[in-house]
């Protein structure tokens, strides 16, 4: 028999909330003033994105002299910082149960390097020489998980799990296998990125961008709003919450570097739908990937219908709230599920026009006084790499 994994309150911000109870009311709501326009570089060209409105406070580290240039002030480490004190009670009151050795991180991101690459860059092409306080490391994929690690003192295994926008539901998964495997006994796992010029390029180089809000599942959709945010769980074998996680589920197709593949997808929900022990009817929500590009929509849609057949679970796509979130997507629609199991007060709206696609036969649902004790959130990446969990309330 498994061991149950037990998902702590999340710890979260984005730009719909700076904590879950406020991203929870902006998906009843269906709240959108997070997303605001935002240049792309080198270009007058703008596009939605959801960028995080508050001011975020800058972290100090003590082995630098001016963090106004390096890591204290990037904008990855300071939104991980503020989603990481809401946990704080939880972390360190694991730390004394099982000691630092046995707590590990894993974090999933898709773009958190190339920040300090350009903070740094742009001090050589003006100064001449880089900044004093340079290194290297922080530009690594992995600076971020070390610095969670460093900042609870915490000697247990660090993983950054690259999964393109799969990455934050791929670091839950990894942080359950090291419980279930004996090397630790708790894991902070979750997701974080920014809107960062490199991704923006990037999707806009793949004609991804949406120029209007995100309209997944209408027949008038576009394309993606990328957004930026972190969210964290601890994840731990002891009775920390109401909400364990039921079932994991994975595949990765290869089918395409970017397209997506409607089987790899069907196969990460079967796949979870098994590791939970449960009957596809038993799930009462299902956040769903839901980016709003052409081919995406159209693949879930028709992945969905292949495992639930005409008995379609109630569903919404929370991405024209939160902007796509890229590696925190998984973690933050995860997070979502979190509060309507607890919370009991709905599910979220799913924002679009309500002009339905004729060659998709899902029709999201709208919110309603729905309390369903099984949600499902589905994040599918570039590359086929498709993730699906499960989560259940006690």
């Amino acid at each position: 028999m498994k061991k149950k994994i037990y998902l702590s309150p999340p710890g979260l911000i984005c730009c719909a909330g700076r904590n879950r109870n406020e991203l929870y009311e902006s998906c009843l709501s269906g709240y959108q003033g997070g997303m605001v326009a935002q240049k792309l570089p080198e270009s007058d060209a703008k596009f939605p994105s959801g960028l995080i409105p508050w001011e975020i406070p800058k972290v100090a580290f003590p082995e630098l002299t001016d963090p106004d240039v390096y890591a204290g002030a990037t904008r990855i480490i300071r939104i991980i910082d503020v989603a990481l004190e809401q946990l704080r009670p939880v972390i360190e009151k694991a730390i004394s149960a099982y000691g630092p050795e046995k707590i590990g991180v894993c974090l999933g991101s898709c773009d958190n390097g190339s920040e300090s690459t350009l903070l740094s860059h742009r001090v050589l092409l003006d100064k001449g020489a880089f900044p004093p306080d340079y290194d290297l490391r922080f530009q690594s994929a992995s600076y971020p998980a070390e610095y969670i690690s460093r900042k609870f003192g915490l000697s247990g295994p660090v993983f950054t799990v690259a999964t393109a926008c799969s990455s934050g539901a791929s670091a839950v998964i990894r942080g359950a296998e090291l419980i279930r495997a004996g090397i630790c006994s708790a894991v902070i796992a979750g997701g974080a990125d920014i809107v960062s010029q490199t991704a923006m390029a990037g999707f806009h180089s793949l004609e991804a961008l949406s120029d209007s809000l995100c309209n997944p599942f209408s027949k008038n959709r576009k394309g993606i709003n990328l957004g930026e945010g972190a969210a964290f769980f601890l994840l731990d074998t002891a009775e920390n919450s109401a909400v364990d996680l039921l079932g994991t589920g994975e595949s990765a197709d290869a089918f395409h570097m970017t397209a997506p593949n409607e089987t790899g997808q069907a196969n990460a929900i079967k796949a979870a739908i098994s590791d939970a022990g449960i009957n596809p009817e038993q799930i009462g929500y299902v956040n769903l990937h839901g980016t709003g590009t052409k081919l995406n929509d159209k693949t879930e849609a028709l992945a969905m219908q292949m495992v639930f057949g005409d008995a379609l679970p109630p569903a919404s796509s929370t991405k024209p709230i939160t902007g796509h979130t890229q590696g925190a997507a998984g973690t933050l629609e995860t997070a979502i599920c979190w509060m309507v199991l607890t919370e009991k007060k709905g599910l979220p709206v799913h924002c679009w026009d309500s002009i339905r696609d004729d060659d998709i036969l899902l029709l999201p649902g709208d919110a309603r006084q729905n309390t369903p004790s099984i949600c499902m959130s589905n994040s599918f990446a570039f590359g086929g790499c498709n993730v699906s969990l499960i989560l259940g309330r006690k």
